[in-house]
């Protein structure tokens, strides 16, 4: 049976990936971005231009649906920026931006469709969060605090949804060589720089997260960790905290050595 699908950031990277695996299974897709992709996937895929930060923009997506569809059975909160860097550089602008976008967003969209979804007595939400907002790696703080608070506000729709016939699935997608590395903020050259290599080393593809992600929903699989590692991670961290702590610990001193010479060129340069 087609399925009503709308997906947040879905010009490019995983939400494009999304949007093309949904297709491909005979679904009917709204993708909803600031920017129009130069072309549309193949199938009934549609574009509606949309800010997660903007009311108005929400509203406008939920009237289209309605409009269009006669309602929605999946909302994908898909977009979402990353961030690194240690706490005393992170300024007020760096907070406000990652967490209206993060997290603000996808409570946007929730509070949006939920009330439709409580009319048809069904719906699902999606909301794409990072292993980050589990494992919790210094030098991002920012971008763990949005993620996990995504995780927090899923678990919490989860429990108060369900008598509604409302489901909720987190993804906690590890790297994945996507367009965020465009949208890397950091304060931290060295940071950046470690954060980019993750995400070129990235081990699987954007369609091989999405065929995971389809899947996981299909089944109604709450948490979704896409890759191995990061569920050995969460296992080892859950398990044998000490150990993991002292993994974190050593991997941490070595970023460390390099924020220090980092630190000392820049004061050089200003002097």
């Amino acid at each position: 049976m087609s399925r009503r699908i709308l997906i947040t950031g879905g010009a490019s990277g995983l939400g494009r990936a999304l949007a093309e695996r949904h297709a491909a299974a005979g679904d009917r897709v709204l993708i909803a971005d600031r920017e129009e992709p130069a072309a549309l996937p193949a199938g009934a895929v549609s574009f509606l231009r949309l800010d997660v930060r903007v009311h108005d923009d929400w509203l406008r997506a939920l009237g289209w649906c309605v409009d269009h569809w006669d309602g929605l059975d999946v909302l994908v909160n898909n977009a979402g920026v990353t961030a690194v860097g240690r706490i005393e550089h992170l300024q007020g602008d760096d907070w406000d931006w990652i967490l209206d976008i993060n997290l603000k967003g996808v409570a946007q969209g929730c509070h949006t469709f939920v009330p439709l979804f409580k009319r048809q007595g069904s719906g699902h939400l999606v909301n794409i969060a990072s292993p980050a907002g589990l494992l919790h790696t210094p030098g991002m703080a920012s971008y763990n605090a949005s993620k996990a608070a995504v995780i927090s506000l899923s678990e919490t729709l989860r429990q108060e949804l369900d008598p509604f016939g409302i489901r909720t699935t987190v993804i906690c997608p590890g790297y994945v060589r996507t367009g965020i590395r465009a949208d890397l903020h950091s304060p931290d050259q060295v940071l950046a720089e470690i954060a980019d290599r993750r995400i070129q080393r990235g081990g699987r593809t954007a369609e091989q997260v999405a065929e995971q992600i389809v899947d996981a929903v299909s089944q109604g699989r709450f948490l979704v960790l896409t890759h191995s590692a990061d569920r050995r991670a969460l296992c080892l961290k859950r398990l044998l905290p000490r150990v993991a702590d002292a993994q974190a610990a050593r991997r941490w001193r070595r970023t460390v050595r390099k924020l220090e010479v980092q630190d000392e060129l820049d004061q050089v340069r200003a002097a």
